[in-house]
């Protein structure tokens, strides 16, 4: 298969190895001021109180407007191809076992 040939001026990604990577997340905390928006990616497991953060992403409510676009095609795109993606049961645990989901 061939490449297909980028428009002029196209970005040209690169990624460190550590960082291709990536880091699972299932939380996120949102906070923000006037001229930023703080986003802290974390994992939450079973039995622990914590949640610690795996990644911290800062960006202008001008770019978290655009991420906010971005994911919400990609989300389309996704459910055109699989299916609707659907809430679970307000009954459902954040684990399967865990002691502490009501």
């Amino acid at each position: 298969m061939s490449e297909k040939p980028k428009p002029p001026n196209q970005p040209h990604l690169t990624i460190e190895p550590t960082v291709s990577m990536g880091q699972y997340t299932n939380f996120v905390s949102i906070a923000h001021n006037y001229t930023e928006v703080l986003f802290d990616f974390g994992r939450t497991l079973p039995g622990r109180k914590d949640i610690p953060v795996v990644s911290r992403l800062i960006m202008t409510p001008f770019h978290a407007k655009q991420l906010l676009k971005a994911l919400k095609h990609n989300i389309e795109l996704y459910e055109r191809k699989f299916g609707k993606l659907t809430d679970p049961p307000p009954d459902v645990g954040s684990f399967a076992g865990d002691a502490n989901a009501n």
